[in-house]
């Protein structure tokens, strides 16, 4: 079943209340790019590729009626708000990046035409996202040898974190389409829960099997067996092959690598950031202490208690058996690897 959280409509921004499933799926219009960095923000989209794919098209918003030096300047503004909505997903800065350099290729254009030409390159960005996520999958798909085949995922990285497809389950809709009997057992992910509510949510719209369980309990299910691979997404890749993904994805490396499961983590080029040398360079965004101490409004902690919430952990390359992306995977030494796939030489 096609699930599309991001759309163009009628010269609008058209997503899934994300924050809202699997209880409503609820569709929000959004008409300017303020309210489309709030969206961001507030976590209505979320997902590194389906990030950058909104922030593309919340340049078009916030650039239409303005042509030349009034473009550039509103611009600057656009692509600060946007980029300051959540810092760690790269896709995010990528996206508004190359929607700028569009715009300075095209300031000779009126309004209407600027407007127009960057309405078609953030409809290319999504497209070219849809693609990339296919390719993926298919190279991912490739990787699973047991059929049936158990696979062990964290957070969601499926097509509601892109325009459409997925990058972690794309692999697994790809592996099912080839013929293989695929299962996944799925975190919850606390503590915003994106397992639980969009995961599961997903896979059963697809109707694959999947079994849900706590953060806590990956250890146990490694340790008994019949796992076949743990796949993941990421919001950024460093050069050396380090990974930022959704917090509580490092220990389940750690997990994996102590029980001999390989650890593949499913990255569009997009995703892939060459110039960040390591892990350690990866700004780790930190969100409201009320995720931790409430669960659908409901207060599950004292009033008053401190809260650390970082929304990311960094897995180490040498955890990492292997990353798979649109123009193959990518294996040890990253440095060079990744590179190469980058400049398209793989």
């Amino acid at each position: 079943m096609a699930i599309n959280p991001v759309q163009w409509r009628a010269d609008s921004v058209r997503m899934i209340d994300q924050r809202l499933l699997p209880g409503r799926e609820v569709y929000r219009i959004y008409k300017d790019y303020r309210a489309v960095a709030g969206a961001i923000r507030s976590m209505v989209v979320r997902g590194a590729p389906a990030i950058g794919v909104a922030a593309a098209m919340g340049v078009a918003l916030g650039i239409r009626g303005t042509s030349g030096a009034r473009a550039q300047a509103r611009f600057a503004v656009v692509a600060r708000r946007l980029k300051a909505a959540r810092p760690t997903a790269v896709n995010l800065a990528w996206a508004v990046d190359r929607m700028g350099r569009v715009l300075e290729a095209n300031l000779s254009l009126n309004a209407p035409g600027l407007f127009a030409r960057l309405r078609r390159e953030a409809l290319a960005i999504y497209e070219e996202d849809l693609a990339a996520n296919r390719a993926l999958g298919a190279y991912g798909a490739a990787l699973i040898n047991d059929n049936p085949a158990r696979i062990l995922t964290h957070c969601n990285a499926g097509a509601l974190a892109t325009a459409g497809y997925g990058t972690a389950l794309g692999i697994v809709r790809a592996a099912r389409a080839a013929g293989k009997q695929v299962s996944v057992i799925a975190d919850e992910t606390r503590p915003f829960l994106q397992g639980a509510r969009l995961t599961a949510w997903e896979l059963k719209k697809d109707r694959i099997p999947v079994t849900l369980i706590a953060d806590n309990m990956a250890g146990l299910v490694l340790s008994r067996g019949g796992i076949s691979c743990v796949i993941v997404g990421t919001d950024r890749v460093a050069a050396n092959g380090d990974v930022a993904n959704k917090i509580g994805t490092y220990p389940l490396a750690v997990m994996a690598r102590r029980h001999a499961v390989p650890l593949y983590v499913a990255a569009p080029l997009s995703s892939i950031d060459l110039n960040c040398p390591s892990g350690a360079e990866i700004p780790i965004e930190e969100r409201a202490g009320s995720e931790l101490t409430t669960i659908g409004g409901r207060r599950i902690a004292p009033a008053g208690v401190g809260t650390f919430n970082p929304a990311f952990d960094v897995t180490p390359a040498e955890l990492v058996t292997a990353i798979v992306t649109e123009r193959g995977v990518a294996r040890p030494p990253y440095t060079q690897s990744l590179a190469a796939l980058k400049a398209g030489r793989a």
